[in-house]
């Protein structure tokens, strides 16, 4: 038996759908959109509905974007030369935020992992391999995430680059700024350590 109007309860379940947002969550966005004005809520629908129509993978980076290519491929300032290889759209923007990179991207859309039944043939690794044969390409910065699939997904891709000479490197991981080294793992202390660099 539910306790609200059905159109209530259907909201809820959908809300439910989405990651990160269990039973309460869901009930605070409902009441929420419920109790705002119905410009809002079709601003919302609209937002929605939009992106989903719009949006698609770029044809060369596999990035979000609403035109053929996205933003980063299509900007001709961009060092053509260097390629992040990053696992997900939202990792684009990670390292977008820091202002430190100005080449290119590539999104695998994954990372491989047995246990889910993930391994190269369903990830973008042949696009990429394509995207290297013009030999415009003269590095591969692996920036998977640091765990065990991430790190399997750099390796694969080192043995797979290397042969074709490009420089393959790695994101260098280790301790947050602000951290202390007494709550470091000892697998994060050891990468900071083999990452050191001159001061």
């Amino acid at each position: 038996m539910s306790y609200y109007a059905e159109p209530i309860t259907r909201l809820l379940e959908e809300l439910e759908r989405l990651p990160g947002i269990g039973p309460k969550s869901a009930q605070r966005l409902a009441f929420h959109i419920l109790k705002g004005d119905d410009a809002a809520a079709g601003r919302l629908a609209d937002a929605i509905v939009e992106v989903k129509q719009r949006i698609h993978f770029c044809s060369r980076c596999f990035n979000f974007a609403a035109e053929e290519l996205c933003e980063y491929c299509a900007d001709s300032e961009r060092d053509s030369s260097v390629i992040v290889v990053v696992e997900e759209p939202r990792d684009v923007v990670a390292v977008e935020r820091t202002g430190e990179f100005r080449g290119l991207y590539h999104v695998l859309q994954g990372a491989i992992s047995p246990m889910d039944g993930i391994g190269p043939e369903q990830l973008r690794v042949h696009e990429l391999i394509d995207r290297l044969a013009d030999g415009t390409v003269t590095e591969v910065v692996a920036a998977t995430n640091p765990n065990v699939e991430g790190e399997t997904t750099a390796l694969y891709l080192a043995r797979l680059i290397k042969p074709l000479g490009v420089k393959v490197t790695r994101i260098a991981s280790g301790l947050p700024v602000g951290g202390d080294l007494e709550y470091a793992d000892e697998v994060t202390l050891g990468r900071a350590l083999e990452a050191r660099r001159e001061m």
